[in-house]
């Protein structure tokens, strides 16, 4: 891939995508949404991914839109806005409907759109100094990013608002009491952290764990009596593959699982 603003990787089952644009806070702009969309059209059709770690260089995981390019776009911001979401959306859906767990790893900041996108992703890692902002409306613009979606079911439709409205400041600590991440290290652990969880993840059932993350996405989508139907059909057909039946009978036998992702 000819990628201008991310590095990416592949190693042992696990993709590591790094956002390589430290001098401009990895803000998003239309060559960062291109290129997010493209690694993750990688992610998707590479059998070889069993999961994915995500970290930023810098000391910015990632800014938010790149104001300065909107600004200079003048009468044209609309029109490059748009076309930017189109690709930057079209990156989150990707990321979420792709059966791989997607681990994030924020050091320094997460800021506006690039809140949003870490609110997509399945796990994240922090460091214990990152903070967090909606950022949106201190610039006079609203939300994107899907972050009315995930965001808001994260934490909740009144403290979305208060991020929203207010532009409040999230520590580490408070960004993991509300459920925005799932867990603090040290800041200078965030890489490795966030690379291990990853490994671990892609050393797992894959097939179960891609179809676990369908399940529990689903669920939030669906009446309770079509969630509960693809539960069903779904454990029923990881009970029918290797690493189903390989877990239940390690467990009754006391023994660590060998599990091969099928």
């Amino acid at each position: 891939m000819d990628l201008a603003t991310i590095d990416y990787r592949t190693q042992d089952g696990v993709a590591h995508v790094r956002f390589a644009r430290p001098e401009g806070a990895n803000a998003v702009n239309p060559t960062f949404a291109s290129d997010l969309k493209q690694v993750m059209l990688e992610i998707e059709f590479d059998d070889a991914v069993k999961a994915v770690s995500v970290t930023a260089e810098g000391k910015v995981f990632c800014a938010g839109g790149d104001l300065k390019e909107f600004n200079e776009a003048g009468e044209g911001l609309p029109r490059l806005a748009t076309a930017m979401l189109g690709d930057f959306h079209a990156a989150i859906y990707k990321m979420n409907r792709i059966p791989k767990p997607f681990v994030a790893g924020v050091a320094g900041a997460a800021g506006g759109a690039g809140l949003s996108l870490m609110g997509a992703f399945d796990l994240v890692v922090s460091g214990e100094s990152a903070k967090y902002t909606m950022a949106y409306t201190r610039a006079g613009v609203t939300p994107d990013g899907t972050s009315s979606y995930f965001i808001a079911r994260h934490i909740g439709l009144r403290r979305m608002l208060d991020l929203t409205l207010t532009n409040r400041v999230l520590s580490a600590a408070d960004a993991e009491q509300w459920g925005l991440i799932n867990r603090v290290v040290a800041d200078d652990e965030v890489d490795t952290a966030t690379a291990e969880l990853a490994a671990s993840l892609a050393a797992g059932p894959s097939w179960a764990l891609g179809m676990a993350k369908r399940v529990i996405y689903n669920g939030y989508e669906r009446p309770l009596e079509e969630a509960a139907e693809f539960e069903g059909v779904t454990i029923a057909e990881s009970m029918s593959r290797h690493d189903g039946q390989e877990g239940i009978a390690a467990f009754v036998e006391k023994r660590a699982p060998e599990f091969n992702g099928e």
